[in-house]
C-alpha cells in the first residue's frame, strides 16, 4: 500500500520551489499536487494524457476549452488529452490533486 499525507506532501512540494509534485507514478497513471497562489498565473499547457482534477483548497475558475467555471474545496474537473485549459481569478491559494491517465511523461 502506498499512503500520502497532504500536510507532507505540500511541505515536500514547497520544499522544492515548484508549483507541482509527482508523488505517485504507476503504469496507468500518475498523481501529483498542484500550487498556484492567490493571483497567480497557470503557465501551463494542453497535456498529452487525460486529467482529473480535485481541488482540495482555494478558489479560482478554470477555462477548459470554451467553457469557464468556479472551483473551490470539492470540486472534480475532467480535461480530456490536448484540450487548452488554464485555472485563472484565483482568489484564494489553490491545491490540487491531478490525476493523469495513463501516466504523465
Amino acid at each position: 500500500m502506498k499512503a500520502f499525507r497532504l500536510d507532507e506532501l505540500e511541505a515536500e512540494r514547497a520544499a522544492n520551489d515548484g508549483a507541482y509534485l509527482q508523488f505517485l507514478r504507476e503504469r496507468h497513471m500518475s498523481v501529483g499536487l498542484y500550487a498556484l497562489d492567490a493571483g497567480d498565473h497557470d503557465p501551463q499547457n494542453p497535456h498529452n494524457q487525460d486529467e482529473v482534477y480535485f481541488v482540495v483548497s482555494g478558489r479560482a475558475s478554470i477555462t477548459v476549452g470554451l467553457e469557464t467555471t468556479q472551483v473551490a474545496r470539492g470540486s472534480v474537473v475532467y480535461v480530456p488529452a490536448g484540450v487548452a485549459h488554464k485555472f485563472h481569478h484565483i482568489s484564494e491559494d489553490l491545491r490540487v490533486m491531478v490525476v493523469f491517465s495513463p501516466a504523465e511523461g
